[in-house]
């Protein structure tokens, strides 16, 4: 397992842009998959996005394609979530995720981070 930490939250207006970033520990990262969820208050964690070990496969939720980018920095230990055309429904707390395969499913990922807030306001 590897350790994770979110950073790169905060307040925005809509419109606006923020880029995460998710650090982990641990010389074996590079040959992890990462993956971005989200969790809003009284809902379930929804998959983001995910990349592979080496970026060269993404996948993208329907509602981000197009707003949000996903890439990784394996000489860093470091994927990044690029958010633009923010929209107050993005509002939640972000949360990364390392695992074998870039897959859509929480189940997918072994290991996890605490999260950090994004708030979009209207």
């Amino acid at each position: 397992q590897v350790r994770l930490v979110e950073s790169g939250g905060g307040l925005v207006q809509a419109g606006g842009s923020l880029r995460l970033s998710c650090a982990a520990s641990g010389r074996t990262f590079s040959s992890y998959a990462t993956g971005w969820f989200r969790q809003a208050p009284g809902k379930e964690r929804e998959f983001v996005a995910t990349i592979n070990w080496s970026g060269g496969y993404t996948y993208y939720a329907d509602s981000v394609k197009g707003r949000f980018i996903i890439s990784r920095d394996n000489a860093k230990n470091t994927v990044y979530l690029q958010m633009s055309s923010l929209k107050p429904e993005d509002t939640a707390v972000y949360y990364c995720a390392a695992g074998q395969l870039a897959g859509n499913s929480p189940s997918t990922y072994g290991s996890w981070g605490q999260g950090t807030q994004v708030t979009v306001s209207s």
